[in-house]
């Protein structure tokens, strides 16, 4: 039995939405996103070599020679190049991203692994678009590439308003000019490579031509300058 005349007493804490993390730590949260990124699009980047398949030697027997039997890979070639250009300008985008994002919230951290997770399947398009290239079933294969571009496009556009909406998540002092560049860039990129995906059924080739060169213009167009308001 606790005698009455004890008194237990309890520290109260602030609420949680009181305290603030300094701007060192805050920075810190969104250095070690970026390199975990990095990471993974490395990865991902270094898998797409994995679809080129060696030639076997009974391949290169039925092809008359080594060198017949690596030109008739060439829709691996080109479905690796045009992959590895893609996941190489959607890395530019995301640390172009991070240029103006300072902070970081569990959201934000979702967004980037959606991100990070259509990334990471890139390689499985690219090889079954190598595979089925030449195939009657290339307009599937087409669809299946044209649509993870889709995917990523979504994936950039809802983290770029979870961290834009109301400066939430970015640096202060921001120009202003640069913030509605890259969101007139992120409004007309997925509609652009549904049409893209559109273009698959049609023709599978042009599709590819046009996600390929959708991701290097939105990867290298106005890359931000960090200007001063005036």
């Amino acid at each position: 039995m606790i005698s009455a005349d004890i008194v237990v007493k309890t520290t109260e804490f602030p609420p949680q939405n009181t305290m603030h993390n300094p701007a060192t730590f805050e920075r810190n949260e969104t250095v070690r996103i970026e390199a975990f990124s990095d990471g993974v699009f490395a990865i991902a980047i270094t898998l797409l070599v994995l679809g080129i398949r060696v030639p076997a030697a009974r391949d290169v027997g039925e092809a008359g020679s080594l060198g017949a039997a690596l030109i008739k890979l060439w829709p691996s070639y080109l479905a690796f190049v045009a992959s590895f250009i893609t996941i190489f300008a959607k890395w530019v985008n995301h640390h172009r991203m991070f240029s103006f994002i300072q902070r970081t919230d569990h959201p934000f951290l979702y967004w980037n692994g959606l991100l990070l997770l259509f990334i990471t399947f890139m390689p499985f398009p690219t090889a079954l678009l190598a595979e089925y290239l030449l195939h009657a079933e290339t307009t599937v294969a087409g669809a299946v590439f044209a649509g993870t571009f889709v995917a990523i496009a979504f994936a950039f556009k809802g983290m770029w308003h979870h961290a834009s909406k109301n400066g939430r998540l970015l640096a202060p002092g921001v120009d202003q000019r640069e913030i509605r560049q890259i969101e007139i860039q992120y409004r007309y990129g997925t509609p652009l490579y549904l049409v893209a995906f559109a273009i698959a059924f049609v023709s599978v080739g042009l599709s590819v031509v046009v996600c390929l060169c959708l991701s290097v213009f939105f990867a290298f167009k106005g890359w931000p300058t960090m200007r001063k308001r005036k």
